[in-house]
């Protein structure tokens, strides 16, 4: 999650080439590490055992790396190989797999090209697992079943693949820049309840001879409650819809700020415009109700 790790320069079997540096992630995984990932296989075959160091050498790629390389042409069964094409170095292509993240959340899906780590095998992997119960619970006895393959194994770094996502510096990077401006948001809208709150305080100032009238000639408080707080929803109806208009018009903008999030999130504006216009309304509240306790007698006798 922090880096894109390992990477090859690749040269494609029948494809011209001017000396440029094709590179890509490069992966040797087992032959249930797609499965195990949750990679949707889009063509071909993935690895199994059998494809080990006494077999024709495979790869599999993810499908920015087709679409790249292969943008015309059925990748299966093309060959590749290092920059001088050396014999030893030439692997088969046998399957294609959809992309999925393997660095930075925040950057784009590389093209990766994925080798049987039996045909080259290394003293050093990861191990990766998926549980149904608890993670953490899991971990120890992820522990002792690598142990128990050979006792002399070192384990080291062992941990959730949330908290290595949490942890990553992309996540914490939007993390910190969600927290900003969400604190911004929330000084806006304490900003914007209190304002609202002086614009309907002023009416009902203005208006005290008014509902002074209203309520000597036998009006309930209730129709001056209704009276105010109309008045605000109206002001308040228009502010939200102003803001919407206006998010509409910025979600396009913000498309590529977000992860797995969708710029057009109806209930997350639902939502918040019905989190404003109730702020607005318990802001009127107050007003309403000093409205609503006007003494006729006094407001009559001040005019």
């Amino acid at each position: 999650m922090g880096y894109n790790g390992d990477t090859d320069w690749l040269r494609f079997e029948g494809h011209p080439y001017n000396g440029e540096h094709n590179e890509s992630l490069e992966r040797d995984v087992s032959p249930t590490y797609f499965k195990t990932i949750g990679a949707k296989l889009l063509r071909g075959r993935v690895f199994t055992p059998d494809d080990d160091a006494a077999h024709p050498k495979v790869a599999i790629i993810n499908e920015a790396l087709a679409r790249k390389y292969f943008p015309d042409e059925d990748p299966i069964g093309k060959r590749v190989g290092n920059l001088d094409l050396k014999p030893d170095s030439m692997k088969t292509i046998v399957g294609v797999v959809d992309n999925f993240r393997e660095g930075p959340l925040d950057e784009e899906v590389w093209p990766a090209i994925y080798y049987p780590m039996y045909q080259s095998p290394d003293n050093f992997v990861y191990a990766l697992a998926r549980t149904k119960g608890s993670e953490a619970a899991m971990l120890p006895a992820l522990v002792a079943a690598v142990r128990g393959v050979d006792h002399d194994l070192g384990v080291t770094g062992e941990t959730i693949m949330t908290l290595r996502i949490e942890e990553s510096a992309s996540a914490y990077m939007r993390r910190s820049a969600a927290w900003m401006v969400g604190s911004f948001a929330a000084l806006a809208a304490l900003l914007g309840v209190v304002g609202l709150y002086g614009v309907v305080a002023y009416s009902v100032s203005q208006r005290t001879r008014e509902i002074g009238v209203r309520m000597a000639l036998g009006a309930q408080r209730g129709p001056i409650y209704g009276l105010v707080l109309k008045e605000a929803a109206r002001l308040t109806a228009l502010g939200v819809a102003a803001g919407l208009l206006c998010s509409v018009a910025v979600l396009s903008l913000m498309g590529k700020l977000l992860f797995q999030v969708k710029a057009w999130d109806a209930p997350t504006l639902l939502g918040v415009s019905l989190l404003l216009g109730g702020a607005a309304l318990v802001a009127s509240y107050l007003p309403a109700h000093r409205a609503a306790s006007v003494n006729p007698v006094e407001a009559l006798r001040a005019e």
